[in-house]
């Protein structure tokens, strides 16, 4: 399960066909106000399909900082689900300057076996990145877990305009946590260096 991720505040939601060096194309998708109203809530919160306590009765504890994370183990959950391999150093910078973190740790292995970011300017904007869950784990709801704390901590600063990038074959995923895939024909770009030569 190859996931990553972005949100937005109440502006169109949008789609965007993104080409980097490392990933075929990849989708962005974001949330409008709109999508955002639609994701199950509880008074301010967010109904979670997976509580704290039946987490940790599975043997499962919920992470909300990089305290206690390897990062070398984080690595090996990026390679597991087709992430290219990157250097530790690195990952500890792009953690420093993450807004949100979130992930779970096995608690047999000690090890995170899901993992969600999310970077922005903390006010409007927010982006959600390498979401993953280790391949062993997928299927019995960590990923799910991890989003909607995600959104909830993102939610609860008053970001509305949250986006991710996503490979097509996961959008369902993302779907039912209120995000929208191309709803306006709205379409982006990214920067490449790869110039064409004729």
């Amino acid at each position: 399960m190859l996931l990553n991720g972005i949100t937005s505040t109440p502006s169109p939601s949008s789609i965007r066909l993104l080409r980097s060096q490392n990933y075929n194309y990849k989708l962005k998708l974001t949330v409008s106000a709109t999508s955002a109203s639609q994701i199950p809530t509880s008074g301010n919160k967010l109904e979670f399909s997976i509580s704290e306590e039946e987490l940790k009765t599975r043997g499962f504890l919920l992470k909300h900082s990089m305290e206690g994370l390897n990062l070398d183990h984080l690595n090996t959950v990026f390679v597991a689900v087709g992430f290219p391999r990157r250097n530790t150093e690195k990952i500890r910078v792009a953690l420093k300057n993450t807004d949100t973190v979130l992930w779970v740790e096995y608690s047999k292995t000690q090890k995170p076996v899901a993992f969600a970011r999310a970077t922005g300017d903390g006010v409007f904007n927010a982006i959600i990145w390498d979401v993953v869950v280790d391949p062993s784990f997928q299927g019995i709801g960590l990923g799910k877990a991890v989003m909607e704390r995600l959104l909830e901590e993102l939610l609860q600063k008053g970001i509305t305009n949250i986006a991710l990038y996503s490979e097509p074959r996961v959008l369902g995923f993302y779907r039912p946590l209120g995000f929208a895939a191309d709803p306006d024909g709205i379409r982006g770009m990214v920067y490449s260096r790869k110039q064409k030569r004729n």
